[in-house]
Order: C-alpha cells, then sequence, then structure tokens
C-alpha cells in the first residue's frame, strides 16, 4: 500500500517558509487515498496558516466519508473555506490569506477517482506513457495558455503568471457560483498515475520534463524527489510539492472482440471494475499434454484466408475502377497518408476510434486535408478518449442529414475534444453525464451545438446535479455526531 501513493514538499532556492502543505494517506480502511496540494496564496500574510487550516478541515471531514464522493469533496472545501474566513476575522494581520488547492478521493477498489478543484495547483492523469493535465488554472496566464495564446514557455515566464482569481478564502460562499469549484471524476486504470502538485513544480519544470521522470524508473518516493530536484535546479524560486499515487494492479491486455464491448447497460455505474482478464493462456506449451494435434483446423484456417482474400482482390479491384486506391492508416498515431474518398471517411474516423489501442486520436489535415462529411454519428464508446488535431480539421453535415455529428454513449466518463469545427447539424454533440470537455471547437450553423443527457437506472432512486444523477449509495454508514454533515 506504501507504494501506491507517496508526498514531499520543499521550500524551494529563494524562500524561507514553506506556504505549501499536502496530504497522502487512507481513509476507510484502507480503501481510498486522500491526495491533496495545498498552496498558501504567495505574497499574502497568512498563506502558511491558510493551508494548515484547510488541510486539517479536509482531514477532518474525510474521517468518516458517507454518501456521494463528490458532494463529499465539496464539502471539505467549503469547511476548508469557513475556518479560514473565521481566522482572518480573529486575526487582523491575515485579513488577506488564502490558499488554492487540488483534492483527489482515489477509490483503490474500483479503479476510479474523484476530484475538486480551485486555483493554480494541478491534477494531471499519466496514462500509456502520456501526461494528460486534467484541471484548469482559474488564472488569466493560464486561459491564456489553455487557449493556445500562449505557449507553455511563454506562460512559465509571463510577469502575471501567479495572479489568481479563485481561492479558498477569497469569498463567503462557494456555493453562489456553480463554476467556483472545479469537479470530475474518471477511472483509474491499472498502471495509472496521478500527479498533484503546486505551480511551484509547472513553473519551474517543463511537461516533458515531468513527464520523464514520471515514466522512468524509481519508486513513487524517488520521482517525488526527482520532481523538486529539477524544480529547484531550474531556479526553484517557490515552494514545491508533488504528490503521487498509482494504480499498481496489474495491467489487462483486451481483445477488441472482448464481449463486455457489446453488453447494453441499463444503469448508470461510475464505479465499473476492470473485466477480468480471459485465461485462455493460463497454460504454457510445455504444460499441454504431448499428443498428435489435428491439422484439420490449419486447414480450414488457410482455406477461409484464401477464399477471403480473393474476394478482397476482387474487391479492390473494382474499387480501382473508379478511384485511386489510398494508403493505410495506423490506427495508433495517424501517421500522414493519402485521403480516402470523401464518402469513406466518416467510416475511417470512425473505425480508427473503434480500433484505437490507446486513448489518444491525433487528427491531422494531411490526414483530412477536406472537410469530413458526416451522414451518420460519430459513436464514441470508449470512457476515456484524448481527440487532438493538427490542421484545420473540419466535421460537415450531409444536405440530407438531420443527427448529431458526434454522439457519446453512457459509458463515457471522460472525452476531451482539442480544436475542431462542427458545421451545418442539427445537433453538434450528443453528451452524456458531464464527460465532455471542449477545448477551441467551433460551432457553425448548428441549431444545438451540445445537447447535455443524463442516463438513470431503471427504477432505482437516484441523487445530485440535474445534469450528472448517480444512484444513491452510502459508501460508510456515518457515526452519530454533534456537527452538522453539510450534506447537499
Amino acid at each position: 500500500m506504501a507504494e501506491q501513493y507517496y508526498g514531499l514538499t520543499d521550500p524551494g532556492k529563494q524562500r524561507d517558509n514553506n506556504e505549501d502543505a499536502f496530504i497522502a494517506q487512507t481513509t476507510v480502511n484502507g480503501r481510498f487515498v486522500i491526495a491533496c496540494v495545498i498552496d498558501g496564496v504567495g505574497g499574502y500574510s497568512g498563506g502558511e496558516v491558510a493551508a494548515a487550516l484547510a488541510r486539517e478541515a479536509i482531514l477532518k471531514r474525510l474521517e468518516r466519508p458517507a454518501g456521494e464522493v463528490i458532494p463529499i469533496l465539496l464539502d471539505c472545501f467549503n469547511l476548508a473555506n469557513q475556518k479560514i474566513l473565521a481566522a482572518k476575522k480573529e486575526n487582523s494581520k491575515h485579513d488577506s490569506m488564502a490558499c488554492v488547492a487540488t483534492l483527489a478521493l482515489v477509490d483503490l477498489e474500483r479503479n476510479q477517482f474523484h476530484y475538486v478543484h480551485v486555483g493554480d495547483t494541478r491534477l494531471y492523469l499519466l496514462r500509456d506513457d502520456s501526461l494528460v493535465k486534467i484541471t484548469h488554472d482559474q488564472s488569466f496566464v493560464g486561459f491564456l495558455e489553455e487557449s493556445g495564446r500562449l505557449t507553455e514557455e511563454a506562460a512559465m515566464a509571463h510577469p502575471k503568471r501567479n495572479e489568481i482569481n479563485k481561492a479558498l478564502g477569497f469569498e463567503t460562499t462557494l456555493l453562489k457560483d456553480d463554476d467556483y469549484i472545479e469537479t470530475g471524476h474518471s477511472p483509474f486504470l491499472p498502471g495509472d498515475v496521478l500527479l498533484l502538485c503546486s505551480d511551484g513544480l509547472t513553473d519551474m519544470a517543463t511537461k516533458i520534463e515531468i513527464t520523464d521522470i514520471l515514466t522512468g524508473k524509481g519508486s513513487l518516493a524517488q520521482k517525488c524527489e526527482n520532481l523538486i530536484t529539477v524544480a529547484n535546479a531550474n531556479g526553484g524560486k517557490d515552494n514545491v510539492t508533488a504528490v503521487l499515487v498509482s494504480n499498481d494492479k496489474q495491467a489487462t491486455n483486451y481483445d477488441a472482440t472482448k464481449p463486455i464491448a457489446t453488453q447494453k447497460k441499463t444503469e448508470l455505474d461510475i464505479t465499473i471494475p476492470p473485466p477480468t482478464p480471459t485465461k485462455v493462456n493460463e497454460l504454457t506449451s510445455a504444460e499441454i499434454p504431448a499428443k498428435k494435434r489435428s491439422a484439420w483446423p490449419w486447414v480450414v484456417v488457410i482455406i477461409i484466408v484464401l477464399i477471403a482474400a480473393a474476394g478482397g482482390w476482387q474487391y479492390l479491384k473494382h474499387q480501382q475502377a473508379d478511384t485511386p486506391m489510398a494508403n493505410n492508416a495506423n490506427t495508433d498515431t495517424l501517421a500522414a497518408s493519402t485521403p480516402k474518398p470523401v464518402d469513406s471517411i466518416e467510416t475511417n474516423l470512425q473505425t480508427m476510434i473503434d480500433s484505437l489501442k490507446g486513448n489518444v486520436l491525433l487528427l491531422t489535415d494531411s490526414l483530412y486535408p477536406k472537410p469530413i462529411k458526416i451522414d451518420k454519428a460519430i459513436r464514441i464508446d470508449k470512457d476515456s478518449l484524448f481527440i487532438k488535431t493538427k490542421g484545420h480539421i473540419t466535421l460537415v453535415g450531409d444536405s440530407a442529414y438531420n443527427g448529431a455529428a458526434i454522439e457519446l454513449s453512457t459509458k463515457a466518463k471522460m472525452i476531451f475534444i482539442d480544436s475542431m469545427t462542427i458545421k451545418g447539424f442539427k445537433t453538434g454533440i450528443i453528451n452524456y453525464n458531464n464527460a465532455l470537455t471542449l477545448k477551441r471547437v467551433s460551432f457553425a450553423d448548428c441549431v444545438v451545438p451540445v445537447q447535455n443527457e443524463v442516463s438513470v437506472p431503471n427504477n432505482k432512486p437516484v441523487s445530485g446535479p440535474a445534469t450528472s444523477l448517480k444512484v444513491d449509495t452510502v459508501t460508510v454508514k456515518p457515526k452519530p455526531s454533534n456537527g452538522a454533515t453539510g450534506k447537499r
């Protein structure tokens, strides 16, 4: 268990005190990992005090968590906010103190994590050696960087980098603005790693440097030390804090035709454990009883392959009479190739999404130099998918088509689309259960750009915001207490 999480903080090279704080420990008998990074707002008196008060409030609230996870985590931030505001009234020297924070509750048993975030601390997910930034910096410079107006290097050196517009201790209530606290949840698959960190790391170390450390060898403790070392080596201008959580379960490889892919789910389930791996290859060749094996199965396979090849050859000859032959595109790297005819591009795009082995899909305008004409919704059945584009990629609706350009399935948990134009559809994207995040996506001549839907189980009570209803569950029965739980 100790190797599944670790946290470390350092004052850096230019500051005497450390206004950062962190949490890296378990709760509920080891089932959940609490991972949190808190940064006292720099330049304000009492930043260190605010961070300590927030840490204390979060730990106290998570001693006996009960109910839905996101409301519990929001309650942690609300309680921390109240404690900071009360302390500011008691001590005039600390009347400007505040802190920013990112808090994640990792469900080790069910392979998922939930998070809340305010400010410019960050949460990253490392999956398949790819580092994805989950949270959004609530600052002007952060907005410029995420919108593509500033490069990472320019943002790191910007004079207003540390100016934030949201924090714990700024507002008397966090509920008046639904967007004040960022929330979310995602699968936490075997082999995944979470990184929570303060801006003392991300202002001093690039994404490439961080990725190299996280994908390198060594324990979580060693990787935390290496992250702080590189930040200090690059200047160490601020306090540096890093918390790592690893899902060290053995990764399972799934076949493309696994039965679970075709199962129809009648209930919303945000806690799906990974399917039990098939054990067809459990015996080695040495353990198989020595006996002469029949050659007939191989003969049948060869005959089938020859028939299929002959049919494919005839089909290709027929296609060549009408259109030039197109090169095959690698579905994982999407290397540039000669584009297929427009009427087959949609099918090609759907095939690439369905057969993608990882969770990052790169689309380039060299592969799709013309708008992609859609006469059937592109369906995304994956739990997580990051669609990134290079160049100008446009989806256009066929004149006779009245459906959506993209439709998420109810299984989707985190779908991220970066830089795309969706033009001429009755509905641009059908989104289920708040799984969709957009960045630089334009909608042109779409009656409904994004249609948000909610899937609910049959004949079961649900609770939560109307855009993200969940089955009522109680994780741990709370013990009687004189204090209010603040459940919403």
